[in-house]
Parts: structure tokens; sequence; C-alpha cells
């Protein structure tokens, strides 16, 4: 029999393995777009079970199914994270009130497991995590009566668990065009095979250092380090033409004052840039060779400490606010980049999360946004297909009543925002602002992540790539000239709207240079221009 401190150990392996793990995992994905987030998502799923359990002592088999499962409910992200999670729901109802683990409450568990994550998907797909799990669970019912030891049985089921695995090619021919296992499967057996790690050998898997999760758990650590030097001094030297000194010895002076020093020189200009405590001392040098423009001297501790201030405020929790009888309506919108931020606010959203494509935000986040909005009804717009399951999860946790509508893009969520009349009920506005949905067509041009064929196009790194409709539309060169194909692509002949949103990437001229193509050479259309600031995305656009 194994008793709680060993399945406690064993679940906090799983959790370290998959931590470790995760970027071989996030590198299944089978479309190319920089967002393979899956097995970071399960990752971080994981890791706070792993946290919660930690401070549990002396458990029950029971109280460390039931810690698991509460705290990978809240720190669930992704569709991949929130089936994760329902696995070990299901799981701790089938070891209720056990105090040790045993062969046949083992099948118990994995059975509820396996039924819980299967009801929550409303269209199961064979090949992915819950074929693995389910082929798993088979295996442990088909040992059940020959066999007392959960150790053999579980080790017959990670056993069974990696073949399906590689059984998921043959079931879904986008993995098998690809040459890939299914990422979530391969998520679930990287975690099962953590777990066996303690039950049959002992060994507990020690988790390695990960500087993206650790600055996804605290957005400030990236602002801990040291600075050597206050200020960051930058400037240009026309060059004198009467001065024969060469820049190499500017270039010698500057190092021995201070750090990260950049001289570039040619017949006509010297830029400098250095980090160093006597900024005066650089221009004073950087005078010997001629007349000095563009000086910029930025205090980096000052910055540095902004920053840091800013992320922890960040992090922290949204205030809870009862619900206040006078406020009917309320609204939660999930969006990355300040720009798209400040425009949900501006269309009356109350709290925007912080999160979108790599970086999707947890249960618990979305959570804690509904308890800050006092609103009787509350509606969240995800904005992501990889949100929705995340948010549903946290409309079970709240204590007021939630909508989540099905929002799987920005624009899509700003369509929904704009169909709501604060006059009608709040099912006339549900329904309205679903069927708004429907009404907006939407495109996003990126690059490729990866080599891939996929889809019929034959895929370079770096290509640049056009979406539209969730669905890989073509490969371009350019990013503007993909932007304008996409729009035209998407664009009928009773369109009347199109929306530009411009990503952090890209200069406000290359935008504005967009905008004057699409307006001149599709003039039917009423072009808006958006300073959206989002990551991975160079634009997102819509037609309606």
């Amino acid at each position: 029999m194994i008793d709680g401190q060993i399945f406690k150990d064993a679940v906090i392996s799983g959790a370290y393995h998959i931590a470790n793990q995760k970027n071989r995992v996030d590198e299944l994905n089978v479309f190319p777009v920089p967002d393979g987030d899956t097995g970071t998502n399960m990752s971080m799923t994981a890791l706070a079970a792993a946290e919660a359990l930690l401070a549990l002592e002396n458990p029950t088999v029971s109280q460390v199914a039931d810690t698991t499962a509460s705290a990978m409910l809240r720190g669930a992200r992704g569709n991949s994270g929130v089936i994760l999670s329902l696995l070990f729901r299901g799981i701790s109802k089938g070891l209720k009130d056990q105090n040790e683990l045993t062969s046949n409450n083992l099948v118990d568990a994995l059975q509820s497991g396996v039924e819980a994550a299967y009801k929550a998907v409303m269209k199961p797909t064979e090949g992915t995590i819950l074929t693995v799990a389910r082929m798993a669970k088979e295996k442990a019912e088909e040992l059940e009566y020959s066999t007392n030891d959960p150790v053999v049985l579980l080790d017959s089921v990670v056993a069974a668990a990696e073949d399906a695995l590689n059984q998921t090619p043959e079931m879904l021919p986008v993995l098998k065009k690809a040459g890939v296992v299914d990422a979530g499967g391969m998520g679930l057996l990287v975690i099962l095979q953590g777990m066996l790690s303690v039950i049959k050998d002992g060994v507990k898997i020690e988790r390695e250092t990960d500087a993206v999760t650790t600055k996804l758990n605290n957005p400030a650590a990236e602002y801990e380090g040291e600075i050597t030097f206050t200020y960051c001094t930058e400037f240009i030297v026309n060059r004198n033409s009467q001065s024969s000194q060469d820049p190499v010895a500017l270039r010698a002076y500057l190092e021995s004052i201070g750090d990260c020093v950049v001289v570039v020189d040619d017949e006509e200009i010297i830029k400098v840039h250095v980090h160093t405590d006597n900024p005066g001392n650089a221009i004073q040098e950087g005078l010997k060779y001629g007349y000095l423009t563009n000086m910029k001297i930025d205090n980096m501790r000052h910055q540095h400490a902004t920053k840091a201030h800013q992320a922890k405020q960040a992090k922290k929790m949204a205030e809870y606010v009862a619900v206040d009888p006078d406020v009917e309506f309320g609204f939660v919108a999930v969006a990355a980049g300040q720009g798209l931020q400040n425009l949900f606010v501006d269309l009356g959203v109350d709290k925007v999360v912080s999160g979108g494509q790599t970086m999707n935000p947890s249960t618990e986040d979305i959570l804690e946004a509904i308890h800050s909005v006092p609103a009787k009804h509350v509606f969240v717009l995800p904005n992501n297909k990889n949100i929705i399951m995340a948010a549903e999860q946290a409309v079970k946790l709240a204590d007021r009543k939630v909508c989540v509508l099905q929002s799987r893009t920005i624009p899509q969520g700003i369509t929904a925002m704009m169909a709501f009349d604060p006059d009608a009920s709040f099912s006339d506005n549900r329904v309205a602002m679903t069927k708004a949905l429907d009404h907006v067509a939407t495109g996003q041009v990126t690059f490729a992540a990866r080599d891939s064929d996929f889809e019929g196009h034959k895929i370079k790194k770096g290509e640049i790539l056009a979406i539209a409709d969730g669905k890989l539309s073509f490969t371009e060169k350019e990013i503007n000239k993909a932007a304008y194909k996409l729009i035209k692509t998407l664009s009928k002949k009773n369109s009347q709207f199109a929306t530009i949103i411009y990503g952090a990437d890209v200069t406000d001229q290359l935008a504005e240079q967009l905008y004057a193509t699409v307006s001149s050479k599709l003039d039917h259309l009423e072009v808006n221009m958006i300073n959206g600031g989002q990551p991975v995305y160079y634009y997102i656009v819509s037609v309606e």
C-alpha cells in the first residue's frame, strides 16, 4: 500500500517533471504559431498543486488528492490545464476518505478521473490527452483482479499511457502529418512518469531552474538583480573633420568608467552607449571628437525600482468586492497589450485580466477579477479559445451570477461589448452579445515559430503567417503585404468596417502605411486603426 506521504511526494514529483519537460511538450504543438503553450499550461497547473502540497503535513491519501484537485482547479491554465485539473478532481472523488492507496481504489480513482474529464468536454476528440487517460484507465480495469499491488498496477498504467500516446498520430491525421504525438497526452504521461518514479523507485524528481516559470509566478523577479552602474548614457558624436583621434581610444576610456560599452563609428559620426556612474565624464570625453547630438541619460536604478513596483502591483490579487444590489451588470475581459486593455476599459469593461496567447491566465486569476466587480451579473470575455474552459471553471467558484461569452478573438470581444444594451435584461444581453460574435470575421498576422508542413502549406521558420478565423490562410514574406491580403480575403461585398490592431513589434510608421494601403485599395471599407500593443501578433484585424 502507498501512504499519504508517498502519494504527496509522487504528485510533487510529477509536477516537477512536467515543469522540467514543458519546453519539450510545447514543441509538439502542431500549429506553427509561437503559442505552443500546452507544456507551459500543464506545468503551471501542476505546480499550483505542488505548492499547496508542500504545506501539507502527515496527510492521508484523500487529503493529498483533495488538496491537489482544489489547487489545480484554481491554478488551471489553458484547455490542457483545465482537463488535467478535471482528471485530478475526479481522482480525488475516487479516493475520498482513503488513508492509503491500494490497487482497488487506484482503479476507482482513475475511472472517476476519466469520467469527469470526458463529461466536461462537449465534443471529446480521440487522439488527445483524453485518449491517453482513457486507455491508461482501461489497463487498470483489466488488471484489477489479477494484482493487489498498486505499484505493479501503476507501472502498467504508465506503460499503457505511453502506448496510447504513441497511437495518437494514427487517430489524428494532423499529428501524423506533422510527425508528432499529442502534446496534452505527452504532458499527462510526463506527470505520470514523475509520480511513478517516487512510487516505484523511491526517487523524487527535483525541479530545475526555470526563468520563464519564475517570471510567471513572480513578475518582479526579472527586476531583482543588482545594477552595477546607475546611468545609461547615449549620444552621437558628429566627428570633427580636423580631428584624427581614433574612436578605439574613446572606447577604452568608457570601459574604464563603466560597462555595456558600445562604440560604432563611420566617417561622419560615432554612436556611443555606456552604463556609468559618471555620465558627465563620458560626455566630456566625447566632446574631444566633435560636437554632440541625441544625448540621452536615464537613471537605471530609478527605472528598475519603478518597473519592479509596477510588476508587483500587477501581481497583487484583485480586491474582493461584495455584490452591490444597485449594480446590475459588470464585465471582465482578457487582453494582452496596454492599448487593448485601455480599449476594453473605454468600452465599459470593469476589470481586464492581463493575458492571451502564450500567457493564458489561470482560473484563479479570472475568479479574482470576477469578485472585484460588484455587479449582480458579470459577463466574462475570454477573447481566446484556449481561455474559455478556464473561465468556465471560474463560474462554478463565483459567488455571483456569471456568464462566459464564447469570444475566441479580441475583435469578437470588442464587438460583443458594442452589442451590450444597459437597458436590456441579462438574458437578452447574453443572446445579443453572443449573436454579435458571429458577425465579425477575424484575421491575425504572426510568424512561424518553426518549420512545419501544415494544412498543405510547407512553412519555414520565420515566415509570416496569415490566419483567417482560426485557420491558416497563406504565408508571406512581408508583414504589411500579408495584412492587406488578409483583410481583402476577409472582406465581402456587404462588408463596411475594417479594424486594424497593431502590436508591440509594429512601428507607428508601418501601421500608417498599412492604413493608407487599405483605405485606398479597399475604399468600400471604413478603416479604424488601433495601437493594441499586443505581443506575438503583428496585426489583429477584423472585418464587419
